[in-house]
């Protein structure tokens, strides 16, 4: 049934889906118009539903390999770190409790070492990617 609010519509379409719509039209209680017009909504909705999916599908697809590369990154600094540790603490040997020159000499290197990791991440400069920087400057 009609209603007011009803446009009138012609449609060409191939004879083989005219001939499936006479078919389910023929069951009771159906229609070519109703048939129609549930299946253009359906098709209606789902688009607008691809086209939201689509867009944001591009969007969390850059997020989720953006945090790829983050986590691999992490994963290379921690395995770095650990090895570095493991190097330093095989090569030297500890300093005697009475050597205190030796131990601040050891207390500046480090606070010269925390200021240079600082500038670093302050920066956003990347050590990795630098071979050949001179070790003194940034």
């Amino acid at each position: 049934m009609r209603g007011s609010d009803d446009v009138r519509v012609q449609v060409f379409i191939p004879k083989e889906d005219a001939d499936r719509l006479e078919a389910l039209a023929r069951e009771p209680g159906a229609s070519k118009s109703t048939l129609l017009a549930m299946a253009w909504a359906a098709w209606l909705r789902r688009r607008g539903t691809d086209e939201l999916e689509e867009r944001f599908a591009q969007r969390l697809d850059r997020m989720s390999n953006q945090l790829a590369r983050i986590e691999r990154d992490g994963h290379v600094s921690i395995e770095s770190l650990g090895l570095f540790i493991r190097y330093m603490l095989t090569v030297n040997a500890p300093l005697p409790e009475g050597e205190e020159t030796a131990q601040a000499i050891g207390r500046d290197r480090y606070a010269k070492f925390v200021e240079r990791v600082a500038r670093r991440l302050a920066s956003g400069k990347r050590s990795l990617m630098q071979t050949n920087e001179v070790e003194g400057g940034d």
